[in-house]
């Protein structure tokens, strides 16, 4: 068979794209995958370092502000939209696949539209419990709508086309025990990992220039960071840790990364994560059931970020701090308080398990095959 995922943006979309992907493939090692994403995301790295090939095509997202530079990036957009639809149809023509899988991110809309129109069988994942914008766009061009939580149903116009499957995780999350991930990253004792996205956060980064002082004065834990923004946001950061008179950091165990590329090694080494909350990290930690302290992203749309994470944090998984109120000095003090705590950190690892969808990447892979077995 020949399967056609469509996806990017941020690596939120991209990874449960590799996880089902991967779980196809295992089923079906005869089979032929194809990636398609938007050009200069970070898709054209992270897909062919999971060994898949892909096509990129030009597409640029739509802003909902009406500020003048604004609209001008709309009204670009929707030209691109014309050019995109167009190397969307060559792609389907060459590649003939016989189901196109959206995971996310504005790439899909053209991808996916394009392949209903040929009457090839299109599925939408959504992992947040709202859809997003392209999500709802995309509905009625979808011929299955596999979301991650149940009471994601009441937010769609035909029910009956969605099912819950819970979010997927990539098979390396499986793979890894605590103590040995530890032992291949040369780290004993308590390990912190923090990360704000693929795509950085300006504002949070600066936030974690400070906590990584105070980590730097008091060497509590070890500690990885992830600043995203590729080169750009280490460099920023590399600047503020010298404004800050942190330096050599490396011998104190703090470890600063553009990405981190070894995320399920990195995160079963972790005592503690601190990260924001979008479906596809959530799914993550659930899985390993790994302590978290989260702050969600404040603009995501309906809030779904603070909306996912309360899940989690009032079950007692983790701990919720809003972006307002989040400080160097008090993300510091909770993190010490609950590395100080086994007997809570043990509590938070069973809660989070609890939590957890280990099924999930079968579930969209088993709904993928009957998908396209139904269509012949």
């Amino acid at each position: 068979m020949r399967f056609l995922f469509t996806c990017g943006g941020t690596a939120g979309h991209i990874n449960p794209a590799v996880a089902v992907a991967g779980r196809l493939k295992h089923l079906l090692p005869e089979s032929q995958f194809l990636f398609v994403g938007a050009e200069g995301n970070m898709e054209e790295e992270l897909v062919p370092r999971e060994g898949y090939e892909i096509r990129l095509i030009s597409v640029y997202s739509l802003h909902r502000s009406l500020a003048p530079r604004e609209i001008a990036h709309n009204i670009a957009a929707v030209h691109k939209l014309n050019v995109s639809a167009r190397q969307s149809r060559r792609i389907i023509e060459d590649f003939r696949p016989d189901v196109v899988i959206g995971t996310g991110g504005y790439v899909c809309y053209p991808v996916i539209r394009m392949a209903h129109k040929m009457g090839v069988p299109t599925l939408i994942h959504e992992s947040n419990a709202v859809p997003g914008l392209t999500t709802k766009r995309l509905e009625n061009k979808a011929d299955v709508i596999m979301v991650g939580f149940e009471e994601s149903r009441r937010y769609y116009k035909k029910p009956e086309k969605v099912v819950v499957t819970g979010t997927p995780v990539r098979s390396g999350f499986m793979c890894w025990e605590k103590e040995q991930a530890k032992r291949s990253l040369g780290i004993s004792g308590p390990l912190v990992v923090t990360f704000w996205g693929s795509l950085g956060a300006r504002r949070m980064n600066a936030i974690m220039a400070d906590f990584i002082k105070l980590n730097y004065e008091a060497e509590a834990f070890s500690h990885i960071h992830a600043t995203g923004n590729g080169g750009e946001g280490l460099s920023s950061m590399r600047k503020m840790l010298d404004e800050r008179g942190v330096a050599g950091e490396s011998e104190r165990g703090i470890d600063i990364r553009p990405y981190i590329f070894d995320m399920p090694k990195v995160m079963a080494a972790a005592d503690l994560i601190i990260c924001r909350s979008g479906a596809s990290t959530l799914s993550e930690l659930t899985l390993i059931g790994k302590p978290a302290i989260l702050v969600p992203y404040p603009y995501a749309t309906n809030n779904h970020q603070e909306k996912n994470a309360r899940v989690l944090s009032d079950r007692g998984g983790a701990v919720l701090i809003r972006d307002a109120d989040c400080t160097a000095q008090g993300l510091f003090n909770i993190a010490n308080e609950i590395l100080k705590d086994p007997g809570r950190m043990k509590r938070m690892s069973e809660a989070m398990r609890e939590l957890s969808a280990p099924g999930a990447t079968d579930k969209i892979a088993e709904t993928v095959l009957e998908l396209a077995q139904k269509r012949g």
